[in-house]
């Protein structure tokens, strides 16, 4: 939180002055008391005292004062605003080592039902696409609103041969750019998910300069488990997830990067990646908070004097 007015701030001194004075006020009254040595006498001719419950309204008053000078002083602090529109390409590795099945049923289908409820979970006035990719990387479906559309490219993906994730990223900016440039384009993001290197096309590094260079982050998805196994012909060939390059992805590409070794823990990377693209990040005053704050104590204190003592503070 900062404070856009913090000179208001001043007046916080005159009420640290009221504290104070209400403090020496409570002490010379106790030394007062103390003064009547007869304690039996004074128990018996002086009603007993309201103890705790006489320093509350005064309590309420201060904190009222001490929250509106606050106020006054335009606290603000970053919120989260929901966007209004976004283009967000899905780009979806579909190469072999998708059947792996160190992620139950296998990487590809548990991917493919995370990334349906992805999809419908993002704003419906938000542009969405989808890449597929493995020897090479084409745009499914172009960004629309249309979410049957993607969803039913999902269902009709199926696996390939080779990783070409620099062509996926290429692919997607390409789709992005196809939108109609005569109004105000919304901000765009790619999302990228993958379990291998990229072993065809353009390189990687290449591909996040691009994006780079076109203001469009690139958050990836290392799916799978350093365990994860295909049958080749007959035999057993590891397929670990590659990590370390994907991270480089997303470094470069200015956008955030995530580890997924099950199909659970995919969905909670989508749904963070989701509120992540979903919103933007603002300043905006918070004064109301303190002043709503402020009134409520005013509210504590007028009651509490009320109905212990009958009169207002």
């Amino acid at each position: 939180m900062t404070l856009l007015a913090p000179v208001w701030l001043l007046l916080l001194i005159p009420v640290a002055l009221l504290a104070v004075s209400y403090a020496v006020m409570q002490l010379r009254r106790t030394a007062y008391a103390v003064r009547f040595t007869n304690l039996d006498l004074l128990d018996k001719v002086a009603p007993k005292g309201p103890g705790w419950r006489r320093h509350v309204p005064a309590a309420a008053l201060l904190l009222m004062f001490a929250l509106l000078v606050v106020g006054f002083a335009r606290p603000s602090a970053e919120v989260q605003v929901p966007r209004e529109r976004a283009t967000i390409m899905v780009a979806f590795d579909v190469s072999a080592s998708m059947g792996a099945t160190d992620v139950s049923p296998n990487r590809f289908e548990a991917a493919k039902q995370a990334a349906r409820q992805f999809v419908e979970g993002l704003p419906e006035r938000f542009n969405l696409g989808l890449v597929p990719f493995s020897s090479g990387a084409s745009v499914a479906v172009p960004p629309t609103t249309d979410r049957q559309a993607v969803l039913s490219a999902l269902d009709r993906l199926s696996m390939d041969s080779g990783t070409a994730i620099g062509d996926a990223v290429y692919s997607s900016l390409e789709a992005i750019a196809s939108l109609d440039s005569a109004e105000e384009a919304p901000p765009a993001h790619i999302v990228l998910l993958s379990d291998g290197s990229n072993t065809t096309g353009r390189t990687v590094g290449e591909a996040a300069t691009e994006a780079s260079n076109r203001g469009v982050p690139v958050t990836t998805i290392a799916y799978g488990t350093a365990d994860g196994t295909i049958n080749l012909s007959g035999r057993e060939v590891p397929v670990p997830v590659d990590g370390p390059a994907l991270r480089g992805l997303a470094e470069a590409a200015g956008g955030g990067f995530y580890e997924a070794a099950t199909g659970d823990q995919l969905q909670a990377v989508y749904e963070d990646i989701g509120t992540s693209v979903g919103y933007r990040t603002e300043r905006q005053e918070i004064w109301q908070w303190f002043v709503g704050a402020g009134l409520i104590f005013a509210l504590i204190a007028a009651a509490t004097s009320m109905l212990w003592f009958s009169r207002l503070p």
